[in-house]
């Protein structure tokens, strides 16, 4: 069985101020039965490196390049991350998908580029309310997972996180039900048969102090990838705390 891991994606949020506060806040974590990081905007990581130094919250980007190095303006290498002592990068955000034109292949791609470096990708999967409606829901996890597992082979997901993120519920308010959460969990456990005991799988859309527990209870969820709650840091740490086995 893995360790719970709850991540805290900031997206585009948090100022200096008001990310120290949080950031000196969380330091107080100190249950090394859960994984807990943070994965703030690439600009502040920095500053969350040298508050965090010492502690046990792990550091993450929220994006990873697919290129090691060179003429890619805006872009940040894995590289680049270990130098600021991120053990993870997110890769295939649905945001990143639907804003930025994020195709399967980029994703795996980027995926690559993270694992080669050392840093620890998270993959992020999920169906569109359209997909969910359609009853597509399982056919669009697995061919998310599959571009990754073509391109490196199902050993590369060893010891990896993969986020189901159902899109419509990010940001919404809207969660997927415990048990609709399980299902797709279970599913993507089965795609991932010779290696998903090394896998921790995590759920992520509109995760909460007060439905935190229950998404946790069930068998395949490993624990949380949390937005908005992630902000707050007696809201965050409730969410950790409801990982705790």
């Amino acid at each position: 069985m893995v360790k719970p891991l709850v991540l805290g994606n900031w997206k585009m949020n948090g100022d200096i101020l008001a990310n120290a506060d949080l950031l000196k806040a969380l330091q107080a974590w100190n249950n090394e039965s859960v994984d807990l990081g943070v994965c703030p905007p690439m600009i502040y990581l920095s500053q969350a490196q040298n508050i965090l130094e010492g502690s046990l919250i792990s550091l993450g980007a929220q994006d990873v390049s697919a290129q090691g190095s060179g003429a890619y303006t805006g872009e940040t290498s894995a590289a680049m991350l270990l130098e600021f002592g991120c053990r993870y990068a997110l890769v295939g955000h649905s945001e990143r998908r639907q804003y930025h034109g994020e195709t399967d292949l980029m994703v795996a791609e980027k995926f690559k580029a993270a694992t080669l470096a050392g840093v620890t990708p998270v993959l992020c999967i999920g169906e569109t309310q359209q997909e969910r409606e359609a009853s597509k829901t399982l056919e669009v996890v697995a061919r998310q997972l599959k571009a990754v597992v073509d391109l490196l082979g199902i050993e590369a997901m060893a010891n990896t996180v993969v986020a189901y993120e159902p899109v419509w519920a990010i940001g919404t308010g809207l969660t997927a039900s415990p048990e609709e959460a399980q299902e797709v969990h279970a599913f993507i456990r089965q795609q991932l048969a010779g290696v998903a005991q090394k896998v921790q799988l995590l759920y992520g859309g509109s995760v909460k102090a007060d439905n935190a527990g229950q998404l946790f209870a069930k068998q395949d969820i490993d624990g949380a990838l949390v937005g908005g709650a992630s902000l707050k840091a007696k809201d965050f740490i409730a969410i950790a705390n409801a990982a705790v086995c």
